[in-house]
């Protein structure tokens, strides 16, 4: 079977999974562990038309929007994150200034500005003093990052290291590479930090076509971010304008997923009359679980521990002393991919409550829940062939 052959076949699987949309206009399909960030920026500013252009962009489908910290009064930046949270989207700030004294003012404003996410910064140690008491996610900039626009410089060894030592510090949770914004090879680079950075990367400047796309997501990146390119209608699409721009970024973004090598990041639950159910399944599965990063709760994690050692399973509290509260608290600071939850039908209201509150936040989040063996055979087949 060609290359092309399986990513038909990949995609009619894909065609078929639950999707789970906001609330509002932002609901977009979502593409498991590979995501298109939409920022309302050009040159490296927010655009002063920013609050217009956001309704297009959430025509178009797209639920990730980012903007940065400077070409907008703060007050308008504001009310942009609120209306981005408002129709159910995730609001990222990107830094740009890189002096001292502007980087910890951007990196207050994150927390004025309520934003979900914060990209970029060169200072990490100090930022997080300032927003680690905040529910914000953070993602520095590894490497030396020189000029406006900014550049990336220094050798794929030293940028990578210092990928490695930015992930090994507490409050950063993924980094934002500025992968072609550097003068040498790109490909090579996005995968010398991936594979140094144990946590999550996103692929941001200059991603202008297809091919740049796909890179990142076969370099094992779990995102990219694009403004510019789209908002000049550098992409080829259907029809004109922004929001016919974020629909072919989008359908680049899911061709690009099925050849992503980013593991996804799966939770297995079972209620105690269904964990027979989940080993069984899991036998099935386990050459495509082996590459995934499991997440479990207690009980689960140690059956499935025991009847299959080659996985790697993170376990958390059993489900009765707080797992399922844990799990919850991951899909809502996007770390989980999809949770496969099998569900008794029969089982006391107690072990309801819990699975209605994940189902809930699952699907405020857009994560893929799903509660049965035929329904998670169709998440697994959208992992195979990822991860390794």
């Amino acid at each position: 079977m060609n290359d092309d052959q399986k990513f038909q076949i990949t995609a009619r699987v894909h065609a078929n999974l639950p999707r789970y949309r906001r609330t509002g206009p932002a609901g977009g399909a979502r593409t498991i562990s590979f995501n298109f960030i939409f920022m309302l920026t050009a040159n490296d500013s927010t655009i002063p038309d920013a609050r217009e252009r956001l309704s297009e962009v959430l025509a178009g489908g797209a639920r990730h929007i980012g903007f940065k910290d400077v070409g907008l009064p703060l007050q308008d930046l504001k009310i942009l994150a609120d209306e981005i949270r408002a129709a159910g989207g995730r609001s990222y700030l990107e830094v740009v200034s890189l002096d001292a004294d502007s980087e910890m003012a951007s990196a207050e404003a994150a927390v004025r500005l309520d934003v979900d996410c914060l990209l970029g910064g060169v200072r990490a140690s100090e930022v997080t003093r300032i927003i680690g008491a905040n529910p914000i996610r953070y993602f520095p900039f590894p490497g030396k990052i020189t000029g406006h626009p900014s550049v990336l410089e220094g050798s794929v060894e030293e940028i990578a290291e210092s990928a490695r030592s930015l992930a090994a510090l507490e409050g950063v949770h993924g980094l934002d590479l500025l992968a072609y914004r550097f003068k040498g090879d790109v490909p090579d680079l996005m995968r010398a930090v991936c594979q140094a950075s144990r946590k999550p990367v996103v692929v941001a400047g200059s991603i202008d076509r297809e091919e740049r796309v796909r890179a990142a997501a076969m370099a094992g990146a779990v995102g990219f971010t694009v403004g510019t390119a789209a908002l000049s209608g550098e992409f080829p699409a259907e029809g004109a304008g922004l929001t016919a721009q974020v629909r072919s970024i989008l359908a680049m973004t899911t061709r690009a997923g099925q050849v992503s090598s980013a593991p996804r990041r799966i939770a297995l639950v079972a209620h105690n009359a269904r964990k027979s159910q989940l080993e069984a399944w899991v036998g099935r599965h386990i050459r495509v679980l082996e590459r995934q990063r499991l997440i479990c709760t207690g009980g689960t994690g140690a059956l499935l521990r025991d009847a299959h050692p080659s996985l790697s399973i993170h376990r958390l509290q059993r489900g009765t002393r707080g797992g399922d509260q844990q799990l919850g608290a991951m899909v809502a600071t996007g770390e989980l991919d999809a949770v496969i939850f099998f569900a008794d039908p029969q089982a006391h209201y107690s072990n309801d409550v819990d699975l209605i509150a994940l189902t809930r936040l699952a699907i405020m989040h857009d994560t893929p829940i799903v509660c049965s063996p035929a329904a998670a055979d169709l998440v697994v087949m959208a992992c195979e062939g990822v991860g390794t």
